[in-house]
């Protein structure tokens, strides 16, 4: 029995349908995929395994199946702000943030694992970050940074929460251990930084 929630139920359900949703409504730009292949590829990456041992590039199927172009100058990175980025991006119209991908869109919010010498997911318990590195969720999000910040280009945008426990800038945190060493010299040309402060404080 693990710490963390669950698998959310209907899983699949979601996940297809969020595909069909981003291709179809959101950003019908992206052209044409495949949404059950894409489920698929994503299932695959950790069904039937440890749900310790399932490591970043298990994703590689789902995020080549997944990917499009990210618009230059659209990138928005953050950290320990979620909600302020998502209703800040627009859903992609203003900025792409990586919830704004598809590959981000499809997933986010949402919690996976499955078991060991099993084709079924854990509905009741998952493994917590703090119990082990290598879970589903975990890789999945290292993954998607990863490639995120790889195919960022032009002005880059970051938005901190001046208010957070730990500072601005958390360490370690996705954005410094995934996506900096992850941006391409010759693709950025300039990083603007935010940092926000909750208006009731602290700064």
């Amino acid at each position: 029995k693990w710490k963390g929630e669950g698998t959310t139920l209907n899983l699949e359900s979601i996940v297809v349908g969020r595909c069909y949703d981003y291709i179809r409504i959101v950003n019908p730009a992206v052209g044409e995929k495949n949404c059950l292949e894409i489920w698929e590829a994503f299932k695959n990456a950790f069904i039937g395994k440890d749900p310790c041992s399932v490591l970043p590039k298990d994703y590689e199927l789902f995020i080549n199946l997944s990917f499009h172009t990210i618009p230059p100058n659209k990138s928005l990175f953050w950290e320990n702000n979620r909600l302020l980025v998502n209703s800040f991006a627009d859903r992609g119209h203003r900025y792409m943030s990586l919830a704004d991908t598809l590959f981000g869109y499809v997933t986010d919010f949402l919690n996976w694992c499955g078991q060991a010498n099993s084709t079924g997911l854990d509905y009741e318990s998952c493994p917590t970050t703090e119990e082990c590195e290598n879970n589903p969720v975990e890789s999945f999000w290292r993954m998607a940074s990863i490639t995120y910040a790889q195919h960022s280009s032009g002005v880059i945008h970051v938005l901190l929460n001046g208010s957070a426990d730990g500072g601005a800038y958390p360490v370690p945190g996705f954005f410094a251990d995934y996506e900096i060493p992850n941006l391409q010299r010759g693709k950025v040309s300039e990083i603007v930084i935010w940092v926000v402060d909750d208006i009731e404080g602290p700064d």
